[in-house]
């Protein structure tokens, strides 16, 4: 993934403030990271209102030391750097606490491929990670187990995580979790949410990740189909 530093920062604040509008966090909540190139990223810093934010304020972090530089970055930064040494394909990391992911997480339920896209973007299902202290080692490693196969995971009484090949994917991918976990919810009520077969999520979900390239999603974050 090509891109200059002040580029990179820039990609990360612009996504940050697309998630206050779209409330998929509030207040200083949450986190977003964006590699850059090989050996780095820039990921939010802490404590800062997304809609105060500037491309300034983003951290820059060393992918295999952790040493930060430019300001204090997210508690959750080892999260983001554990993804992306394990994840290589991944560009880019968003943390949410959406409403509706986040009641889903609370009731620790697995949400099976109640709908297409949700097949197609996170894969056969969205898992829920077992529950951790929020910046912990059990945490990250709960997280990558539930991200096995998937593009997001719920963290377990805490939120989401959506990964993507590029922001704008990301993006989709946690607008994608919530829209899916609301859907759940809600045929819950209706007399039970009834899935897509596995192997067709499975197979919709791998046709999705060869046929869309990272640049098929614009950094915007709208899906090009």
């Amino acid at each position: 993934m090509s891109m200059t530093e002040l580029e990179a920062k820039e990609a990360v604040r612009a996504a940050g403030v697309k998630l206050v509008e779209e409330d998929l966090v509030a207040g200083t909540w949450g986190n977003v990271s964006i590699r850059l190139g090989p050996s780095l990223m820039a990921i939010t810093p802490t404590g800062t209102d997304y809609l105060s934010m500037k491309a300034e304020d983003i951290v820059l972090v060393d992918l295999e030391t952790g040493e930060a530089r430019g300001g204090k970055p997210s508690s959750e930064k080892d999260l983001h750097r554990e993804i992306y040494r394990s994840r290589p394909e991944v560009n880019a990391v968003i943390h949410t606490h959406s409403m509706s992911a986040s009641t889903v997480a609370a009731a620790r339920r697995e949400v099976p491929p109640i709908l297409d896209d949700l097949a197609q973007i996170v894969g056969p299902s969205l898992r829920v990670a077992d529950y951790a202290l929020p910046g912990t080692g059990k945490m990250r490693r709960t997280a990558l187990k539930g991200l096995r196969g998937r593009m997001a995971v719920l963290l377990a009484n805490h939120g989401a995580v959506a990964l993507g090949r590029s922001m704008g994917e990301a993006l989709t991918c946690a607008r994608i979790v919530e829209k899916g976990c609301r859907a759940f919810v809600e045929a819950e009520f209706l007399g039970g949410a009834k899935g897509i077969n596995r192997f067709e999520a499975r197979l919709m979900h791998e046709v999705y990740l060869r046929k869309y390239s990272r640049k098929s999603v614009p950094e915007g974050g709208e899906d090009a189909r």
